[in-house]
Protein backbone atom coordinates (compact mmCIF):
# COMPACT_ATOMS: atom_id res chain seq x y z
CA UNK A 1 0.00 0.00 0.00
CA UNK A 2 1.45 3.87 -0.91
CA UNK A 3 0.50 4.66 2.77
CA UNK A 4 3.83 3.21 3.73
CA UNK A 5 5.77 5.05 1.16
CA UNK A 6 4.89 8.57 3.23
CA UNK A 7 5.33 9.47 6.58
CA UNK A 8 2.59 11.07 7.41
CA UNK A 9 1.06 13.37 10.76
CA UNK A 10 -2.40 12.47 10.13
CA UNK A 11 -4.13 10.70 13.46
CA UNK A 12 -7.59 8.92 13.30
CA UNK A 13 -9.21 10.73 16.28
CA UNK A 14 -12.65 8.49 16.04
CA UNK A 15 -14.72 6.13 15.22
CA UNK A 16 -18.71 6.77 15.36
CA UNK A 17 -20.59 4.00 13.92
CA UNK A 18 -19.99 3.63 9.81
CA UNK A 19 -17.59 6.77 10.15
CA UNK A 20 -14.09 7.50 10.60
CA UNK A 21 -13.09 10.72 11.66
CA UNK A 22 -9.41 11.74 10.76
CA UNK A 23 -6.79 15.12 11.87
CA UNK A 24 -5.14 15.61 8.90
CA UNK A 25 -2.59 18.48 8.34
CA UNK A 26 -3.68 20.22 4.96
CA UNK A 27 -0.44 19.32 3.31
CA UNK A 28 -1.55 15.52 3.35
CA UNK A 29 -5.52 15.82 2.36
CA UNK A 30 -5.00 15.27 -0.98
CA UNK A 31 -2.76 11.94 0.08
CA UNK A 32 -5.54 10.51 2.07
CA UNK A 33 -8.45 11.44 -0.71
CA UNK A 34 -6.15 9.34 -2.85
CA UNK A 35 -5.12 6.15 -0.89
CA UNK A 36 -7.85 5.88 1.99
CA UNK A 37 -10.39 4.72 -0.15
CA UNK A 38 -8.42 2.68 -1.71
CA UNK A 39 -7.37 0.92 1.40
CA UNK A 40 -10.83 0.81 3.08
CA UNK A 41 -12.18 -0.59 -0.14
CA UNK A 42 -10.34 -3.37 0.03
CA UNK A 43 -10.11 -4.57 3.22
CA UNK A 44 -12.35 -7.29 2.84
CA UNK A 45 -13.79 -9.33 0.29
CA UNK A 46 -17.49 -9.54 0.08
CA UNK A 47 -20.13 -10.45 -2.28
CA UNK A 48 -20.91 -6.42 -2.15
CA UNK A 49 -19.05 -3.49 -2.46
CA UNK A 50 -17.81 -1.30 0.08
CA UNK A 51 -18.09 2.66 -0.74
CA UNK A 52 -15.98 5.36 0.86
CA UNK A 53 -17.27 8.95 0.76
CA UNK A 54 -14.96 11.20 2.08
CA UNK A 55 -15.25 14.78 3.52
CA UNK A 56 -13.22 17.38 4.71
CA UNK A 57 -13.74 20.50 6.58
CA UNK A 58 -12.78 22.01 9.70
CA UNK A 59 -15.12 20.36 11.78
CA UNK A 60 -17.80 17.54 11.62
CA UNK A 61 -20.97 19.98 10.04
CA UNK A 62 -18.52 21.38 7.25
CA UNK A 63 -16.99 17.83 6.06
CA UNK A 64 -20.59 16.78 5.63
Amino acid sequence: MAFSKHTLKTKMIMQVHDELVFEVPQDEINILRKELPLLMEGVANLDIPLIVDIGVGLNWDTAH
